[in-house]
């Protein structure tokens, strides 16, 4: 078997994704997720310029070795691009190879390890009541553990709550201009404590509860967050520091319990060595799709299982179906599998991407359809091309960029 064909597919049903469509001699496809949101056009570069070539003609069995040669031949190592690009074709092969053995892929990465994965919505407000029907919404769609992220008194708009215009109407649409989000340390430390003390009083201490700082805090201001949330007992506290200067997390470790969860911007095991062998945090967050595909991913996993820190692969709406198919595949099959974070698609993302995973009662089944069970239609995504889009950017009160 051979591959004749390495095709790349950007849609946009609602947002940006960049889908890589392998091909064979033996008429088999398969596909990988090559989404990196709001640098989409460089991995559609990097794949059609540099990658694609180089496929035509490999065996779609060699995935080890394919993924090898697309790493260490290009001299360059590592960063969101290169490891987005190598992704999509691991994701792409092992869809084939399961498809070729007639298996779905979990099976292949050696059976379940459990019947169904748990998984974690997103719940967020621009005030407390506003947060407070947003989880309730979440547990009427059958979610058991649940996101908190709130507006903070005095700032427009905040990182994980929906963005208004000067109307006050909300901006969901994708930005051609970085949106600049507003910010202010002291008043997030003081709000944040409040706001789990509310959702708390309204849901009880049952309800799994989590928050993601997204980087936004110094390692000292971080380790205060953490200790001051730790009689709400919170799932986790998420990207509380950046994590580049992995030993910060020792700061934080030695100030409290709070679990930590770390990684959706990191691209390989080496931005987790220290993290993992000191213990310092106790879940992983890197996407399939950032982290060079399933075959790095499951290496790492394995790495995190033997210091009993778990798996909590990122999973928001640009991961596209393709690159959550193979996460839900992963999730099912490792032994030290913790949360799935899933907040679903847009109906048109659906049709694009047709999938045979499952959402019920707040978890997810990848389906037994051979492959990733994802199938995309070609046709509908030509219908909606690419639009330009970025993340934010915050800035401080006195107008400086954020520096963390």
């Amino acid at each position: 078997m051979k591959i004749v064909d390495a095709k790349v597919v950007v849609t946009s049903p609602g947002r940006n994704f960049v889908t890589l469509k392998l091909t064979t001699d033996d008429g088999l496809t398969g596909l990988g997720d090559a989404t990196l949101n709001g640098r989409e056009l460089a991995v559609v570069s990097y794949l059609t310029d540099h990658v694609a070539p180089l496929l035509v003609g490999l065996d779609p069995h060699r995935i080890e070795d394919t993924w090898q040669y697309l790493y260490r031949g290009a001299y360059w190592r590592r960063g969101p691009v290169t490891m987005a690009a190598i992704a999509a074709v691991d994701v792409a092969l092992w869809d084939i190879k399961a498809k070729a053995a007639g298996l779905p892929l979990y099976q292949l990465l050696g059976g379940a390890s459990r019947e169904r994965v748990r998984t974690y919505g997103h719940a967020n407000g621009r005030d407390l009541p506003e947060l407070l029907d947003s989880v309730r919404a979440r547990l009427a769609e059958g979610y058991h553990a649940v996101r908190i992220q709130s507006g903070i008194p005095g700032l427009k708009a905040v990182y994980g709550v929906h963005s208004t215009d000067d109307a006050g109407a909300p901006v969901l649409h994708q930005q051609a201009r970085p949106l600049v989000e507003d910010w202010d340390t002291d008043a997030y430390l003081r709000h944040t404590p409040a706001v789990f003390d509310a959702v708390r009083a309204e849901f009880g201490p049952e309800l799994p509860l989590l928050h993601d700082a997204h980087h936004r805090l110094s390692p000292i201001q971080a380790a205060r967050l953490a200790k001051d949330l730790e009689p709400y007992r919170p799932f986790w506290l998420e990207d509380c520091t950046p994590a580049e200067n992995q030993e910060a997390l020792r700061l934080v470790r030695r100030h409290s319990t709070t679990p930590l969860a770390i990684g959706e911007v990191f691209n390989t095991v080496y931005d987790y060595q220290t993290l993992i062998t000191e213990q310092l945090i106790d879940y992983v967050r890197s996407a399939v799709t950032h982290f060079g595909g399933v075959t790095p991913l499951r290496k790492l996993l394995d790495f995190a299982d033997q210091y009993q820190i778990k798996s909590a692969v990122h999973g928001p709406e640009d991961i596209s179906p393709v690159g959550m198919a193979a996460a839900v595949h992963l999730d099912l099959a490792v032994h030290n599998f913790g949360i799935q974070e899933y907040s679903g698609h847009t109906p048109l993302t659906d049709e694009v991407f047709r999938h045979a995973y499952t959402f019920t009662d707040g978890h997810l089944h990848p389906g037994e359809a051979p492959g990733i069970g994802v199938e995309l239609d070609e046709e509908l995504a030509a219908a909606h091309p690419y639009e330009a889009a970025y993340l934010p950017v915050n800035r401080l009160q006195d107008g400086s960029v954020h520096d963390w």
